[in-house]
């Protein structure tokens, strides 16, 4: 049975392998399908299709950083989005803008924590960015080498980025990124839905409206998802004929999950293939 894995980042935004490297991980864990999916970027997509070893399948496509709601009462959310077409200019417009908006949301919470007296700089998270989109990531890259966090997750604890050091930034209308998704022949897949580790979920509600609007499917098992959230994803997923996916989430050593952690069964990956017209799947 075929080993797919939808979910995974690379040196392109906040994962610490290479496009390359990713790929190669990808065969080396064992996995027939790969998706990289950067956040609001394709930067990796080109090296990861030149390094693409014989007998993986890539899809190419990038997690997306939405909100739904008004102001501080809205609630972030992703959309893993697939195959999709980025030459379409409306989408790669955004994405531009969401890249541009998360490089300056992390220049001024490097100022807020320089102007607390904390030894990092611009100059060194963005080093460790290595060229790719600048995110959180970076900077507790950062603050574990200042020897004042440990791991990535107590960079992300409300003493450090998740609060004290928190700049908001600005995301896409989940509702009109569905729609250019779709429009750039791609599909969208729900990332996490009901994480309530990560904070506040969206409800169920508006994921029936999404459905109603285009969205393709619900990303069920991943590590932040408990047993029983797992299976209200899927219960809901069933209810409203979407697709649903397993994935890892992968971000090499900022997180300790492994490629191929979780997978997505071979008839959802199909449904997802199908659907999609903008780019065909690299395998």
């Amino acid at each position: 049975m075929s080993r797919i894995d939808l979910h995974c980042h690379s040196t392109a935004s906040d994962g610490t392998l290479t496009p390359a490297a990713l790929v190669r991980a990808g065969a080396d864990a064992g996995l027939d399908v790969l998706a990289i999916t950067d956040h609001d970027t394709t930067g990796g997509w080109e090296q990861a299709a030149a390094a693409r070893p014989a007998g993986l399948t890539l899809v190419r496509g990038a997690e997306l950083s939405c909100w739904w709601g008004e102001g501080s009462q809205g609630i972030a959310l992703h959309l893993l989005a697939y195959l999709f077409d980025p030459g379409e200019p409306l989408l790669a417009a955004e994405l531009a803008r969401l890249r541009g908006d998360r490089e300056q949301r992390a220049e001024k919470i490097v100022e807020k924590l320089r102007a607390d007296g904390v030894p990092i700089t611009w100059a060194e998270v963005q080093e460790y960015a290595a060229g790719g989109s600048v995110g959180r990531p970076h900077i507790a890259q950062a603050l574990i080498r200042a020897g004042l966090v440990g791991t990535t997750t107590e960079a992300f604890a409300s003493a450090w980025l998740g609060a004290r050091y928190f700049v908001p930034k600005s995301d896409l209308d989940v509702f009109e990124a569905v729609r250019s998704v779709r429009d750039a022949g791609g599909v969208t897949v729900f990332a996490h839905p009901r994480a309530t580790v990560r904070g506040r979920v969206v409800p169920d509600r508006l994921i029936v409206a999404l459905a109603e609007s285009g969205l393709f499917g619900l990303e069920a098992d991943h590590e932040d998802h408990t047993p029983a959230e797992r299976r209200h994803v899927r219960e809901l997923a069933e209810r409203l004929g979407l697709a649903v996916t397993g994935s890892s989430d992968f971000h090499g050593t900022h997180k300790t999950v492994e490629l191929g952690a979780h997978t997505t069964a071979p008839e959802m990956y199909e449904k997802i293939v199908s659907a999609a017209t903008g780019v065909p799947v690299l395998g």
